[in-house]
């Protein structure tokens, strides 16, 4: 049986700001083999909520650097995972306009690619909300209280976290 939960944006945003100049030793550093964004983006979302979900290949989890789920570092696993339909244990959210943004919530931008690659957390929103008080951290061009408009992207995705599910 599941229980929701709320999620904890301070605690997110609190540690976004923590460690986005830097890396917390508990989790590796992707940075040199595709990138740290979504793991950060991970790490974040999980001070927030608390809760992993530890199915092997549709869950999203870290264990340590060899031991983690697709979603916890892929940008692409990570919005499938947040957006996905079944009630399984973890966070879990929907897309939204700029909007519908809350500091903790997700942006994944895509460059000039057909995939959707960066992943930084909401900071801070501005009233209203514009490209440019829209403020993120993000790691892989590691960055705090850094403005939405400053990205040179092609498109955007807005990800609002609604809460998780976890095991009773």
């Amino acid at each position: 049986m599941l229980k929701r939960i709320s999620y904890d944006r301070q605690a997110a945003v609190a540690y976004a700001h923590k460690w986005a100049f830097g890396r917390n030793p508990i989790y590796y550093d992707y940075e040199e083999i595709g990138g740290d964004c979504t793991n950060f983006a991970s790490q974040c979302l999980f001070a927030g909520t608390g809760v992993m979900n530890y199915e092997p290949v549709y869950g999203w989890y870290y264990i340590d650097a060899n031991q983690k789920s697709p979603s916890w570092t892929g940008v692409e696993y990570f919005y499938d995972f947040l957006t996905r339909a079944e009630k399984n244990p973890g966070p879990f959210g929907e897309l939204t306009s700029l909007e519908g943004l809350m500091p903790g919530d997700m942006i994944q931008l895509r460059f000039g690619k057909e995939i959707f690659s960066h992943t930084p957390v909401v900071v801070d929103v501005g009233e209203p909300p514009t490209v440019e008080n829209v403020l993120l951290a993000a790691h892989s061009y590691d960055a705090d209280w850094r403005p939405l408009s400053t990205y040179f992207f092609q498109e955007a995705r807005f990800i609002h976290i609604l809460g998780a599910y976890q095991d009773i």
